[in-house]
């Protein structure tokens, strides 16, 4: 049996199987996030990402910080991720701490959440950027590392990478 650390919690035996798929979130992450520009160039960002179960083990809340060079915050906010074994979808939400909106992610009517060859995957209305959807795909996931890839689209049907995320476990 694997040690639990009180400070990320653990799954609960009682939750429903599926939310160990985000299980990986559940600690700490030191990131490094490339985001293109409009030129075709890309700016290279600092950011950390942070997971537990809550909720006595039955949902995963995780906290994505990024700054610029000069340790700005440009992008501060929450996922709350939970499963709901009777509809068999996943309700998951990002909270914006710098705007305290709030925005579904992989809703239903946009597909949902997706699992395939080892990659997860959802879109959403995109409420800030300067485009109308995002799709995110976490892959490349193993117990040390995972990738974060952003893509934007105006019409959800052609899409561009607009942002990759490379997250590394950092020391407990």
């Amino acid at each position: 049996m694997h040690e639990v650390d009180p400070e990320f919690g653990e799954l609960n035996p009682a939750a429903p199987a599926a939310l160990s798929s985000f299980a990986f979130l559940v600690g700490r992450w030191r990131c490094t996030a490339r985001v293109m520009t409009s030129d075709g160039s890309s700016q290279t960002f600092r950011a950390t990402w942070q997971g537990r179960f809550i909720l006595d083990g039955r949902a995963i809340a995780d906290e994505y910080h990024m700054t610029s060079s000069s340790g700005e915050t440009i992008v501060l906010g929450m996922n709350l991720r939970a499963f709901d074994p009777g509809r068999r979808a996943w309700n998951i939400k990002w909270l914006n701490a710098l705007t305290g909106s709030w925005t579904d992610l992989g809703p239903e009517e946009l597909g949902g959440v997706a699992f395939e060859r080892g990659s997860i995957r959802y879109v959403f209305r995109e409420p800030t950027a300067g485009h109308a959807y995002t799709r995110a795909t976490y892959a490349d996931i193993s117990p040390q590392r995972f990738t974060w890839r952003g893509e934007s689209s105006d019409d959800g049907t052609t899409w561009s990478e607009f942002m990759i995320i490379e997250a590394e476990r950092a020391g407990t």
